[in-house]
């Protein structure tokens, strides 16, 4: 009875993990640019039980030994990176991505990265009047930008007075005027080669954990007609959650949740019988 009360414990806390996953999906099945959560799930230790050979009788068709299991935990939680559908705004600082890319943001004034796939950003003004394009919340995005010397630096898109913001699919970024066009530099985009290790924090972005080393996470990638990676201005991608198979999984895990109650329940009752029996 022991056992069993720890196997449904056990398995109860995994499903409430569960459960907690897919609220925060449903929650947000209309934020631009999340990707849902998916959970992984493995058995803990299992055991061999060896019966008596008493137990053994004629005609016995089931196996004498039996395998005690300890319930099941949560292994691994990761974002699902796949496409969401685009949705076209004709806002020239929304930009979506096609493919499997990150856009890189400035967190805070250390250089502290993050990474999100809401392009939902603006052109926002930093104290020393530079108009910078900048996520919602104020994250300058990365981008490489000309040095002065003919090379890159990366840094943030500065659009001066008096023009208007353009970019290509291949992530160039330029100023266009009435008169000229000028070049600001390129977005930078990531790819996530480990999404496992991509760790999400407020404001739709991913971070990755101290002591985890960054280039074996996330690398630079240029988008090209190759990689089928492209920017879209003027479109926002919306998350890729579908409500109705987060549904269906809800109704399955909270089945499920509920028969490991009543098997803890079951236990319960079964052991304060077996407390108050008499010889």
């Amino acid at each position: 009875m022991n056992a069993s009360m720890i196997n449904a414990m056990v398995s109860m806390n995994a499903l409430q993990q569960k459960l907690d996953l897919l609220s925060d999906n449903i929650a947000n099945v209309n934020t631009v640019g999340y990707k849902k959560k998916e959970a992984s799930f493995e058995d803990l230790l299992t055991n061999m039980k060896t019966q008596p050979g008493s137990f053994e009788r004629p005609g016995r068709l089931t196996p004498l030994d039996l395998n005690q299991g300890w319930g099941a935990r949560v292994t691994m939680i990761q974002p699902n990176l796949t496409q969401g559908p685009l949705k076209s705004t004709d806002n020239v600082s929304d930009l979506a991505i096609e493919g499997n890319a990150l856009f890189e943001v400035q967190v805070d004034g250390a250089g502290t990265r993050a990474y999100t796939r809401n392009g939902a950003f603006q052109l926002t003004m930093r104290a020393n009047g530079d108009t910078i394009l900048a996520t919602e919340d104020g994250y300058p995005v990365v981008a490489n930008v000309p040095d002065g010397n003919g090379g890159f630096v990366e840094g943030n898109v500065v659009l001066p007075a008096g023009y208007t913001l353009r970019v290509d699919a291949d992530g160039t970024v330029r100023g266009v005027s009435s008169e000229n066009t000028i070049e600001l530099g390129s977005i930078k985009l990531l790819q996530a080669s480990r999404p496992a290790a991509l760790t999400p924090v407020a404001d739709n972005l991913f971070t990755i954990a101290f002591g985890i080393n960054v280039d074996d996470v996330v690398q630079e990638i240029v988008p090209t007609m190759d990689n089928r990676i492209a920017l879209r201005q003027g479109y926002l991608e919306q998350s890729n959650v579908q409500l109705t198979d987060e549904m269906t999984e809800l109704i399955n895990v909270q089945r499920a949740y509920q028969l490991a109650a009543r098997a803890l329940s079951s236990s319960d009752t079964m052991m304060g019988i077996a407390n108050t029996m008499r010889a």
